[in-house]
């Protein structure tokens, strides 16, 4: 049987549907309304949920006015530490893969600021609301532990999601003694918040010991898991339900201390409880970006050529847990240099836990080593495109391994075409546009790994020539349900519109983590080998039937192509979906199939995608307003299953990183330890105006070892070599270097 029908015999052929920029699936639902975010399900007897936020950083509460807020018209109850029902897991212990140490109204502790320490129930949102309000809590304060300078530094056990916090191959300190030259580039990052469109929210209902869950959620069926396990039931008992999703870059992979508190709300009333976070309420308890201090030191010898990497990284992390932004191993997999050394510092502070955010580690890492690139390129009085085509790795520097696919070069190229690289001035300040502003050029490299996880799905083939395909997948707006159909289709030889697709609740098979820019590698993977496998089994049908005109071609083997069966060695001979199944008494036929990664493909070869971003930028020489004119970025992924929604992500990905380089910012007040920007009027993001024009190449690129369908990710990549294009691109213009994020106007002063 040929290789379109076994996904796990090596890299397969797709159909039709792959590779066409089909309009996404779920943009109509969503632009009318006909769309249901977890806020908006509402059963009957719904109660409506809020928390009051303590207003110190760490202490502990000493009152609340529970009477009075009780009082109040349709308040129903008042969840505090006394009435609080029990989990079965204490949630200041790690049990989950995807759950930190969180709070879940345990004890009286405060650990930041805007942490929970009660739930007012009510039959209104409003009420509950004002019997948050009429709480009043007293508090035996302690002083905040905020910043580097305030809070208390450790060497952390990991970094990320159990990365090493520690790398080293040869000596760095005698490479570095060696060198011809040394550039030593410091850079900060601020911490950032995840501001998707969508805020969390669940609506929780028990039924016995059944529990229906509607919330946004990018792991589904872990996060059933770590749900039952929190309430000591079976995984089978608990629904959980997240066909939509605003965004969550990350921040609803985890359960956090609000969902449970709805869920314990729920159990402790005996109706159903809706809890949707204020804007104010993001900057706490649902994770973000840490803050780092960042040390990237190059050296190089006669020839301008690489001789070490050194990154160290320094990051904030909360004062009970332990995540921590891996910005320094950003440095191993990007440039050819024989000596790499990296290494993590950490600073607990009284704030919520950070957690993964779009490109974690690798969008402040390489913000920091492009900047030490361009710095580098400055002392060889090299072109900085030029300096990096000349430290190009043809293997992974870190691990020495041959790469499953790398088309740099031709990113590099294509982006600098495009771009008009050619003749940029190596002198800053000397360019100009009509109307006196300082104009400059930067560009970045942008990579990113390209994983695969675990995933299961379902396909039925029907008699009607229709298919069923189904996985516990998640859609962010990143346009999974439509890339992953279209694979899907490819798996059971079908037209995409032929085919329904079912994802995005716990009861479907499990589709694996939506991040790490793995989700269509892995899902996608499942799907196709599902499809296959129905396929196959029809296949088999056909072929034992005298009836069919497929009797007896096992040996040369059929083709699924549009609803049909074609005989390879004969292809004027086919027989129908619907006519094999109706000779066969059958309505449907059901396959399954797996997605992940072959462990021998895994060990041999460095799997990344690739991607150069070129910058301008216009600032006002007398106010040095800063605006970013011009992004072109080139990106080489594997395969692209659907080119306008690849573009559409990695357009994203950009537009991102203006925001990191020149907008986002969380602050907290030193004294209080309180967020001071804890919504959208201060939490700058970049809107239309600030982005007036982002162009995404997509290159061609085959790489036929990163798993069957030769699929790689683009949701982050885009972020990781924008931030570092757009600074140098400020140096640039104005001959100022940047020693932070978000450049201020107060740097270039």
């Amino acid at each position: 049987m040929p290789d379109t029908l076994n996904p796990t015999a090596g890299h397969v052929r797709l159909g039709s549907n792959a590779g066409q920029p089909m309009s996404r699936r779920d943009g109509i639902a969503k632009v009318t309304g006909a769309a249901t975010y977890a806020a908006d399900n509402r059963p009957d007897g719904l109660l409506y949920a809020v928390y009051a936020g303590a207003g110190i950083a760490r202490g502990r509460v000493i009152s609340l006015d529970v009477e009075a807020a009780k009082a109040h018209p349709g308040v129903f109850e008042v969840m505090t530490p006394d009435n609080r029902p029990p989990l079965a897991l204490d949630p200041d212990e790690k049990h989950h893969f995807f759950a930190w140490r969180t709070e879940a109204l345990q004890n009286d502790s405060v650990r930041y600021a805007g942490q929970p320490i009660a739930l007012v129930i009510a039959e209104t949102l409003e009420a509950a609301t004002e019997g948050a309000r009429l709480l009043a809590p007293t508090y035996d304060e302690q002083p905040a532990r905020i910043g580097f300078d305030g809070g208390e530094a450790y060497d952390p056990p990991a970094v990320g999601i159990g990365g090493n916090p520690t790398f080293e191959k040869g000596d760095a300190e005698a490479a570095e003694a060696a060198s011809a030259k040394v550039v030593e580039t410091k850079i900060a990052t601020p911490m950032q918040y995840h501001n998707a469109m969508e805020p969390h929210a669940i609506v929780a209902q028990w039924d016995g010991d059944r529990l229906t869950i509607d919330t946004p959620n990018q792991a589904i069926v872990m996060a059933r898991g770590g749900f039952a396990a929190y309430f000591g039931i079976p995984p089978e008992n608990v629904t959980l339900r997240s066909p939509y999703l605003g965004g969550g870059f990350g921040s609803k992979a985890i359960l956090v201390g609000p969902q449970l508190l709805c869920i314990l709300a729920a159990k402790l009333t005996g109706r159903p409880v809706k809890l949707t976070l204020r804007r104010d309420q993001m900057y706490g308890p649902v994770q973000h970006r840490g803050a780092t201090r960042q040390t990237v030191t190059l050296g190089t010898d006669g020839d301008n050529r690489l001789t070490m990497i050194k990154h160290h990284a320094v990051a904030t992390t909360s004062s009970f847990d332990d995540f921590i932004e891996g910005a320094a191993n950003a440095s191993q997999n990007t440039y050819a240099a024989p000596v790499l050394q990296s290494s993590h510092g950490a600073v607990r502070q009284d704030t919520g836990t950070p957690g993964p955010m779009r490109a974690p580690g690798e969008a402040t890492g390489s913000a920091a080593l492009e900047v030490a690139m361009d710095r580098m390129a400055e002392e060889a009085g090299m072109d900085p495109l030029d300096f990096r085509l000349l430290n190009y790795a043809e293997t992974d520097p870190a691990s020495g391994k041959e790469y499953s696919s790398k088309n740099l070069r031709e990113c590099y190229a294509e982006g600098a075409k495009r771009f008009g690289w050619a003749g940029r001035p190596l002198a800053p300040g000397m360019m100009k546009d009509e109307f006196g502003r300082l104009k400059g050029w930067g560009m970045g490299t942008a990579m990113f790994p390209a994983p695969m996880f675990h995933a299961q799905a379902r396909a039925v083939l029907k008699a009607d020539g229709t298919a069923l395909v189904e996985t516990a997948g998640a859609d962010m707006g990143q346009g999974a349900w439509t890339a992953l159909a279209q694979i899907a289709a490819d798996g059971v030889g079908l037209h995409a519109d032929k085919v329904e697709f079912r994802s995005g609740t716990s009861d479907q098979p499990d589709g694996g983590v939506a991040g790490g820019s793995g989700h269509t590698a892995t899902a996608g993977s499942a799907l196709f080998a599902a499809g296959s496998d129905a396929v196959a089994k029809l296949a088999e049908i056909a072929m034992k039937d005298p009836d069919s005109p497929l009797f007896g071609a096992d040996n040369a083997g059929v083709e699924a192509r549009d609803g049909r069966l074609v005989r390879l060695d004969d292809e004027s001979r086919s027989d129908s979906y619907a006519d094999i199944l109706a000779r066969a008494g059958l309505s449907e036929v059901e396959g399954s199939g797996t997605g992940a990664r072959n462990p021998a493909d895994a060990e041999a070869r460095a799997m990344f995608s690739h991607g150069a971003v070129f910058a301008e930028v216009l600032v006002d020489p007398d106010l040095f307003q800063i605006r970013v004119t011009r992004l072109v970025g080139a990106f080489a992924a594997g395969r692209i299953i659907n080119p306008k929604l690849a573009a559409s992500q990695l357009n994203g990905g950009m537009i991102w990183g203006v925001g990191f380089a020149l907008h986002e910012e969380g602050i907290h007040d030193p004294r209080t330890g309180r967020p001071v920007n804890g919504d959208l009027a201060g939490y700058h993001v970049p809107v239309n105006a600030d982005v007036p024009s982002v162009e995404t190449l997509l290159i061609d690129e085959e790489d036929r070892f990163v798993n069957a369908l030769g699929v790689k990710g683009v949701g982050e990549m885009g972020i990781s070599g924008t931030v570092g294009a757009i600074a140098n691109a400020v140096w640039h213009a104005t001959g100022t270097r940047v020693t932070s994020f978000p450049i201020h106007i107060s740097a270039l002063l």
